[in-house]
């Protein structure tokens, strides 16, 4: 009887602790980061959308978005991402795991190096090395300011723009201030390709 007794007097105690876990992790805890989020960072907290002129969801500021062919080259409307070892899918992310010393990877940079000079029409030397090397995550949307300034002319005749005003789009998308000090200066090609779609005359916008 006694040992009747403690089992059910243990599994009560299981089922209280079950109960409150169950309030406290898997309601009270979700529910205050959920609202502390909305109340202090909403916009990161609902996935950094970014909008379009009319106010619609674009696309998030935190993935890249390019238009490749089936050669992977990228729509040359817009700016350029970085390259990508599963092809801007957002389903999926991962780096190519290729190191430094594997022929695999000199052969890709090689011609990422020779495809960006070609496209940008300039020096192979002039191409700067996030150019032509995969992020980590492969759906990295920013770049250097030294990329995004070797693809303002390509951008500007492409879209009937001036070269000063794509410049100015690009200063705009720059990161600054504690952001850059804590990594480094970079370009959210993402958000700056929305703002050139949106200072084009025909205000296309990027696929």
């Amino acid at each position: 009887m006694n040992i009747v007794t403690g089992y059910f007097r243990q599994a009560g105690t299981a089922a209280r602790f079950l109960v409150l876990a169950t309030l406290i992790l898997g309601l009270a805890y979700p529910a205050t980061v959920f609202g502390i989020g909305q109340l202090i960072a909403p916009y990161q907290a609902n996935g950094s959308i970014s909008r379009d002129e009319g106010g619609a969801p674009a696309a998030s500021a935190l993935l890249a978005q390019a238009k490749a062919d089936d050669a992977g080259a990228q729509d040359p409307k817009w700016f350029h991402v970085r390259p990508s070892a599963v092809t801007w899918d957002p389903a999926s992310s991962s780096a190519s795991n290729l190191g430094p010393n594997d022929a695999k990877l000199r052969d890709a940079v090689t011609a990422n190096r020779a495809a960006v000079a070609t496209t940008e029409n300039v020096t192979p030397a002039e191409v700067p090395a996030d150019a032509v090397t995969a992020s980590g995550s492969g759906l990295d949307p920013d770049i250097s300011p030294q990329y995004a300034r070797l693809q303002v002319p390509r951008v500007a005749a492409a879209n009937g723009l001036s070269t000063a005003t794509v410049q100015d789009l690009v200063d705009r998308n720059t990161s600054s201030g504690l952001e850059a000090f804590l990594g480094q200066p970079a370009v959210n090609v993402t958000a700056l390709n929305l703002d050139v779609a949106a200072a084009s005359p025909s205000s296309r916008q990027p696929q």
